[in-house]
């Protein structure tokens, strides 16, 4: 039990550490909501004027929480380069050498990821607001929004730590994580409904974490009709998943 509270404590450490960084660096927060804001500016005006995809709700309301799961993604895709630079800084041997278990230190990076993606997604929804986006006011949904958005960014900064435990190398793992950011994003629902797509992409959307993730938030955040409970239980195992094989790899880095 002792163990226990002293992994969760960390957990919660490594947390407030994230939120720290965030209130000394704002401008990153205010950068990265450029890429959001230009997607539901820019594509999300243009796609409801043309009334080119059909969906049951007005297209810059299906579209923001594809938004939302998009600025969760980019934001935890590329957490495995921080690793890296704590490797090559000394900070990640120093860790390792703490009586910590390695579950609990990819536990904590991961949440850590989720705080700092949970921020930006407060950024996404207020803009999405803004633009007239009816979103919900019920503050257990909107609980539950911060679960999927957390889990989400867990599993996703959990596959960049693994990536980095296959290259080893920044540059590496930027090109990789560019070259499948786009691909997760586009073979999702967070664009357009799984039933416009080709078979084969309908196909690869039903494995992709991501639209599990887009699905919860748009019955969530839209009380539209969604499989909550599964996919809930995707994110959660996914999560799981991440960080098990990442806590495996983490050694991997040292070395």
């Amino acid at each position: 039990m002792a163990a226990w509270r002293q992994s969760g404590s960390r957990v919660v450490a490594l947390c407030l550490v994230e939120l720290q960084k965030l209130r000394h660096d704002r401008k990153e927060l205010y950068t990265r909501a450029i890429q959001p804001a230009l997607w539901l500016l820019i594509f999300g005006e243009t796609f409801s004027r043309l009334h080119a995809i059909p969906t049951s709700v007005p297209y810059l309301d299906y579209l923001a929480p594809g938004i939302l799961a998009q600025s969760v993604l980019f934001i935890s895709i590329f957490y495995g380069i921080q690793i890296i630079w704590e490797r090559d800084a000394g900070v990640l041997a120093k860790l390792m050498a703490t009586p910590t278990p390695r579950f609990a230190l990819v536990t904590g990076k991961a949440f850590a990821a989720g705080v700092r993606a949970l921020v930006q997604g407060v950024v996404v929804l207020i803009l999405a607001a803004v633009l007239g986006v009816a979103l919900t006011a019920n503050p257990l949904r909107l609980l539950a929004v911060a679960v999927v958005v957390i889990l989400s960014a867990a599993f996703f900064s959990t596959l960049s730590i693994v990536l980095a435990g296959i290259v080893l190398s920044r540059e590496r793992l930027m090109g990789i994580g560019q070259a499948i950011t786009m691909p997760l994003f586009f073979a999702s629902n967070a664009l357009y409904p799984v039933a416009l797509m080709p078979g084969w992409v309908r196909a690869i959307s039903k494995v992709n974490p991501l639209s599990y993730e887009v699905d919860a938030l748009r019955g969530l955040l839209l009380d539209r009709p969604a499989a909550i409970g599964t996919d809930l239980a995707v994110l959660v195992v996914a999560a799981g998943v991440g960080i098990t094989v990442a806590a495996s790899l983490l050694p991997r880095l040292t070395r």
